[in-house]
């Protein structure tokens, strides 16, 4: 085995701890969300965005670990849910351009995810890795 694959293989192997670190204190974090809403006996729609926030991760962190790419739409959306949660949190305490700013926000992240799309369609990835010095075998 050479230096490149070594590393390589180091590389991968360092990425499958992070993805599941990841998932982990995602897992932590539902948990003590959970806890947290049974313990006061009600749940509020930012306890639902944000219990949704963590199934994205989640579900980047599969898309990630099955097709080796970073699905950037997701990140995209968890953006937008958290701006929204923001918004459902601090609403009341915004002056009305915080209120625009953030509104703003969410139009710009849905154009880039509007963006991206096109892109995957318009321009696919080629069935080959794209990755420079990564040759199929």
């Amino acid at each position: 085995m050479n230096k490149n694959q070594s590393v390589h293989r180091a590389l991968h192997y360092i990425e499958q701890i992070g993805l599941l670190l990841i998932v982990i204190a995602t897992i932590i974090a539902v948990g003590e969300e959970l806890f947290v809403m049974l313990d006061k006996r009600h749940v509020d729609l930012r306890d639902l965005l944000l219990l949704f926030i963590y199934l994205e991760i989640i579900a980047m962190v599969k898309i990630y670990y099955v097709q080796h790419r970073l699905p950037i739409r997701f990140p995209i959306y968890i953006a937008i849910v958290a701006l929204a949660r923001y918004i459902i949190l601090d609403s009341k305490s915004f002056a009305h351009w915080q209120l625009f700013e953030t509104g703003l926000t969410i139009v710009l992240l849905t154009l880039a995810v509007l963006v991206v799309r096109y892109g995957h369609v318009r321009l696919p990835y080629s069935e080959k890795n794209d990755i420079p010095g990564q040759e199929d075998n």
